[in-house]
């Protein structure tokens, strides 16, 4: 699963996710911007910066960490300090480290390491350990959920997105973000046993559910997750630049995985439909 774009989706979605994750009060969100910076040197990308219009307020570099990486810290600690050389700002700030589980952590750290998450300088979030929350922990639990787990978890999310969620567009934005989790996690699942998990046939309702049946893509483990990847880039496209161009559509469903997941993480630095369209002429023509 591609959780990087998934969870920078998330955060877009739900501005006050990060603080509920941390404990602090989530009117502290409305404060703060969320983006995604790529700093120079390596071309390091932060999945997420939380960045406040006063200085009396720090800055969060947030990191998601789903698979095992001896040397997560150090990139993290190297992240964070070309961007506060090149970017230079006047605020504190504090370091996000988002774990799926206790166990993907790193075992063994270095004094320095070890300082900086005794200082607070570095907070470590186990999310499978995370306790009941807003709609946000639920997308978060239904992440770090096992299979057997997940129908009950998504009508339960999509009973609450009835009641709690009154605008008609963040509702449909939940329910498509649910589809997008489950096709990038259960892949193996077919798209009749994902849809079976849904109250009052929702998932049918989604354009995102259309356009991706009308494909007539098969069942299947990679199948399925290039189904995810997709369904959530055409959502962010979407989101991003208006209604998408037919031959726009038409070239990335053309894609392949690798392209998809490429696509993915050159997204973040398009400024205009201009630049999607160069992206796409540069990998179609290869």
């Amino acid at each position: 699963m591609h959780t990087d774009t998934i969870f920078y989706q998330i955060f877009l979605t739900f501005h006050t996710l990060l603080f509920e994750i941390l404990g602090e009060p989530t009117e502290n969100a409305k404060d703060y911007q969320f983006t995604s910076v790529e700093v120079k040197e390596k071309a390091f990308r932060f999945d997420g910066i939380f960045i406040a219009d006063s200085v009396e307020k720090p800055i969060y570099f947030v990191e998601v960490q789903f698979q095992p990486k001896p040397d997560f810290y150090w990139e993290l600690i190297a992240e964070i300090n070309i961007y506060l050389n090149q970017f230079k700002p006047v605020q504190d700030w504090q370091g996000v480290a988002l774990f799926a589980k206790r166990s993907l952590d790193v075992g063994e750290l270095t004094a320095y390491q070890q300082e900086l998450i005794n200082s607070g300088r570095i907070k470590r979030i186990y999310l499978d350990e995370l306790p009941p929350g807003s709609i946000g922990m639920g997308l978060i639990e239904l992440i770090v959920s096992q299979e057997a787990q997940a129908p009950e978890l998504v009508k339960t999310l999509m009973a609450r997105t009835k009641t709690e969620v009154e605008n008609d567009r963040e509702k449909q934005g939940i329910i498509e973000l649910l589809e997008t989790v489950l096709l990038s996690k259960f892949s193996q699942l077919s798209r009749q046993e994902i849809e079976a998990m849904f109250l009052v046939s929702d998932i049918k309702q989604t354009r995102v559910y259309q356009e991706a049946k009308q494909e007539g893509r098969q069942e299947g483990r990679e199948e399925g997750r290039q189904n995810g990847e997709l369904i959530l880039l055409i959502r962010q496209l979407s989101k991003r630049f208006g209604k998408l161009k037919d031959i726009y559509i038409e070239n990335i469903n053309s894609l392949n995985i690798e392209q998809l997941e490429k696509l993915g993480e050159a997204l973040l630095d398009f400024t205009d439909i201009n630049d999607l369209e160069t992206w796409l002429k540069s990998e179609t023509t290869k």
